[in-house]
């Protein structure tokens, strides 16, 4: 999300939630036990705004009952930056209280790839966070005989959530990670998860294929276009907007 739109909007739903930081600041996750009515789909988005004077829960005290089993911790990523949005969220603390208005746009319809044996899935930047709600959520990829994630960032230090791919692949995510200016010391993909995935598409059945894009429009079209022309039907690739 830009903080250009979360600034401009006011949600008329909106409510104050408490944020909570993981220790490195860069995702944050909003704290949202007793909440019922954001509870979305895991890849569903929503904005967020900070209050024009900084407010505190009175005490940081977990909610009794609530929903906390279901996974109510959304999570989202902060760009660090001398902009002012960036750097006041990025400095907030836990208990610290944020805005939150209603769900925005449909998610991925995941029932519609459902039984297919391969998902390859894209994500550039921060376009991540909702892929990662999703692989988390959970979506059988250990049943199916091919689902990967190529994943595209400028260098590593840009590159998020490094430390949850080991558990991603545990769950049957092949994780591919592609950066376009790596330092001379990566051995990985280089370029852009486009050309990436061109060098070994790998595709056994186009009919049992099905896609999950998000990110950079050259990407998602690019892709979308080699997808079809291999056959995979337009149907199963999977966009959030």
């Amino acid at each position: 999300m830009d903080s250009d739109s979360l600034n401009s909007s006011r949600a008329a739903s909106s409510d104050s939630l408490p944020l909570s930081t993981s220790p490195s600041t860069s995702p944050i996750q909003p704290d949202l036990s007793g909440y019922s009515y954001f509870h979305h789909p895991a890849d569903s988005s929503f904005r967020l705004r900070i209050p024009s004077s900084p407010r505190r829960r009175a005490s940081p005290s977990r909610r009794r009952g609530g929903c906390r089993a279901r996974g109510e911790l959304r999570g989202f990523l902060v760009k660090r930056s001398r902009v002012r949005w960036p750097t006041r969220i990025c400095g907030m603390r836990r208990g610290d209280l944020v805005e939150v208005g209603g769900v925005i746009g449909r998610g991925f319809e995941m029932e519609r790839v459902r039984g297919l044996e391969t998902v390859l899935i894209f994500a550039t930047g921060s376009a991540i966070s909702p892929i990662r709600s999703l692989i988390e959520s959970g979506f059988n990829a250990s049943k199916r005989s091919d689902v990967r994630l190529y994943y595209g960032a400028r260098n590593l230090q840009r590159m998020a959530y490094q430390d949850r791919f080991k558990a991603w692949e545990a769950t049957g995510v092949k994780v591919v990670p592609v950066l376009s200016r790596p330092d001379a010391l990566w051995r990985g993909e280089r370029g852009y998860v486009q050309a990436a995935f061109s060098k070994a598409k790998h595709i056994i059945d186009p009919l049992s294929t099905g896609a999950v894009l998000c990110g950079h429009r050259q990407m998602t079209e690019d892709v979308t276009s080699w997808l079809v022309a291999d056959g995979v039907p337009v149907d199963k690739i999977l966009k959030n907007y």
